[in-house]
């Protein structure tokens, strides 16, 4: 397994070398909002890191002190631009995950050793995808539409939670706006998961997850951005018997190292929820246009 990591770390690395150049900065003219045009390439390499040891009941009562679970998901995402407008790209998302249980430290999850009972890892979801930008006249509003196919044989497996079995549905709609001067940034997001697959193979299945979020945005320069965030998600029954639900806050922080490559840091607190874990996140990725 980390020959594979490190085989593909050095491919990203490899096509960042031979990136042509683009004017302007991408973290400030290209958000998730905008697409990319025909013969470009963006490539997103994204990982979250969540850890908790405090989880919250259905009346969002508060269990603290309990054995620190950890789950690291690492997300490879490739788009290319389709036509001459600027309106259809089409891409791929792959996702790695390596999850420890059993009050185990939460850098274990990069050991990636199976022990069983505390651990488990390896690639679990796959999904075409697709972007597009349904009006014309609004180039700042997009849609993100891909379908996630479970590669998991079983959820839980010697009490350790993996991923979803189910397959997934998600729809991301995206809209941001720059004010005047170009200082501050305000960039929206709803994020819309429809999960099903055979009944009770999945936790998830028979449901729909809504996540909207706000993100402001800082530029003390077009190379350099600060932001703090606001985001709840709703996992709405739709005949599982299963909700939950969880608010969360944070910030962080984008940097463009090259034309073509930024890097961003993100930090996220779990500050409320029903039937749900009350962790915080730490996050990391490069992402490169071309």
């Amino acid at each position: 397994m980390k020959k594979i990591i490190i085989t593909t770390i050095s491919l990203f690395l490899v096509t960042l070398g031979v990136a042509q150049e683009e004017e302007g900065s991408v973290i400030q003219t290209l958000t998730p909002s905008k697409l990319i045009g025909k013969g470009q390439y963006d490539l997103k390499w994204f990982n979250n890191l969540y850890t908790q040891t405090k989880s919250a009941n259905s009346n969002g009562d508060v269990s603290k002190n309990e054995p620190r679970a950890t789950f690291f998901t690492s997300t490879l995402e490739a788009y290319t631009g389709l036509g001459n407008n600027k309106r259809w790209n089409a891409g791929l998302i792959l996702e790695f995950r390596s999850n420890v249980v059993a009050d185990r430290n939460a850098l274990d999850v990069f050991k990636f050793d199976g022990e069983r009972g505390t651990a488990r890892s390896g690639l679990t979801s796959i999904a075409p995808s697709v972007k597009f930008v349904p009006l014309a006249s609004v180039t700042n509003f997009s849609i993100q539409s891909s379908l996630f196919i479970p590669l998991v044989d079983n959820e839980v497996e010697d009490g350790v939670f993996f991923d979803q079995k189910g397959y997934t549905w998600q729809n991301r709609f995206f809209y941001d706006y720059t004010f005047t001067g170009n200082k501050f940034q305000i960039f929206g997001e709803l994020n819309s998961e429809f999960n099903f697959g055979k009944e009770g193979e999945s936790f998830a299945n028979n449901s729909l997850r809504l996540t909207p979020g706000v993100f402001l945005s800082y530029f003390p320069s077009a190379k350099f951005t600060v932001l703090g965030l606001v985001q709840h998600s709703q996992l709405i029954d739709l005949g599982n018997e299963f909700e939950q639900d969880f608010t969360a806050v944070g910030g962080g922080a984008k940097y463009q190292l090259t034309k073509e490559l930024n890097i961003e840091a993100l930090y996220t607190n779990f500050v409320r929820g029903n039937d749900t874990g009350l962790g915080e996140t730490f996050n990391i990725g490069l992402r490169a246009v071309f």
